[in-house]
């Protein structure tokens, strides 16, 4: 087995505890598609549209995982389950791990960066399930989207983003020098329920509120003993 295809294997065993062996993880959809668009995206290069629209949609077909020929992926790119939408202009660098249910869409060229209509994710971006990141902006790097948010503007280096429309939590994913893998961007505690979502989602609504009432408050201090 090829040096590199070890190694993108084994980086997707150390995000996903599930399979047993290199084996295993060769049967994931999401490995499947990013081979596909692989073919897709060279001849898409090679002006062959009509070919790489046809390799995209047979690997749809087979993996209900839809990458645009013309999206731009980097190494380590692993999709954990399925059903994902990646539009044309989308750029997505290395290690980057996106959940079931994701869409990387566009908005009008008009609204946007001309020609550049889908999002960008920096190294290590951690994307959770059916999260829906929209328009040309970039989520920073070990940046996480927390399930289920709207993210419609940039995303800090190490920001962790929950809501509709997504807002950043007091978390920092990437704050330490060597942040540890979070499953589904993770909002908030270590130990977390998908059951609790919205009380951990509340709670963090709650934390950030407190800080900014904080905040202001001592902007006020400041003009009373200035005055």
């Amino acid at each position: 087995m090829p040096s590199r295809l070890v190694a993108y294997l084994d980086s997707i065993r150390s995000r996903d505890p599930a399979p047993h062996s290199r084996a295993e993880v060769l049967t994931y959809p999401g490995v499947w598609a990013l081979a596909g668009h692989k073919v897709a995206h060279r001849l898409y290069k090679s002006r062959l549209f009509f070919l790489a629209r046809c390799v995209n949609h047979m690997t749809r077909f087979l993996t209900a995982i839809d990458i645009h020929p013309g999206a731009t992926i980097g190494r380590n790119f692993f999709i954990d389950h399925g059903f994902v939408v990646i539009g044309e202009t989308a750029q997505i660098g290395d290690d980057v791990t996106i959940y079931q249910c994701v869409t990387l869409g566009g908005t009008s060229p008009d609204n946007g960066v001309a020609g550049k209509r889908h999002p960008t994710l920096l190294d290590g971006a951690i994307i959770g399930s059916g999260a829906q990141v929209l328009g040309p902006i970039t989520v920073g790097r070990r940046a996480r989207v927390g399930a289920n948010a709207v993210v419609t503007r940039d995303v800090p280096e190490g920001a962790v983003m929950v809501g509709i429309p997504a807002r950043a939590t007091m978390v920092e994913g990437g704050a330490a020098p060597e942040p540890r893998f979070v499953p589904y961007g993770t909002p908030c505690s270590d130990m977390f329920d998908p059951q609790t979502q919205k009380v951990e989602m509340l709670r963090c609504e709650l934390e950030t509120m407190r800080r900014r009432l904080d905040t202001l408050l001592a902007e006020q201090d400041e003009r009373r003993d200035r005055a």
